[in-house]
């Protein structure tokens, strides 16, 4: 019988103090296609953890914030911004890049959320 490869770290969906979880609802808007591709990278992540480029990027000027890098059917980028926390690859906001660079605002926002779940915990 083969052995199964252990993850390293498993994804965990951030949720606010209401129980909202931003990433899981902005993936349901998504195609299958485009749910199916994200997955399979973060997948990749959870078993291949610490990963960098071309996959994954540390967000400089942002301490244990990184972005998840994928690409999906018609030139569109997807970016996956997340934390690992406790051994957890915690998702904290996902969006289709439109620049080159990271929009500051998403940036920030990621960021507000990796605080929060470092203050408040999973």
């Amino acid at each position: 019988m083969m052995e199964r490869t252990p993850k390293i770290i498993s994804v965990r969906f951030y949720a606010n103090e209401n129980g909202a979880e931003p990433v899981r609802d902005w993936l349901k808007g998504l195609t299958a296609e485009d749910r199916y591709a994200i997955g399979t990278e973060l997948k990749t992540i959870e078993f291949g953890w610490p990963l960098g480029m071309p996959l994954v990027k540390s967000m400089s000027g942002y301490s244990k914030l990184w972005e998840a890098r994928i690409f999906l059917e018609g030139g569109r980028i997807s970016r996956v911004m997340f934390t690992v926390y406790e051994n957890h690859m915690v998702l904290l906001h996902g969006f289709i890049k439109k620049s080159k660079s990271t929009p500051k605002p998403d940036l920030d926002l990621a960021d507000e959320r990796k605080r929060d779940v470092f203050r408040r915990g999973l």
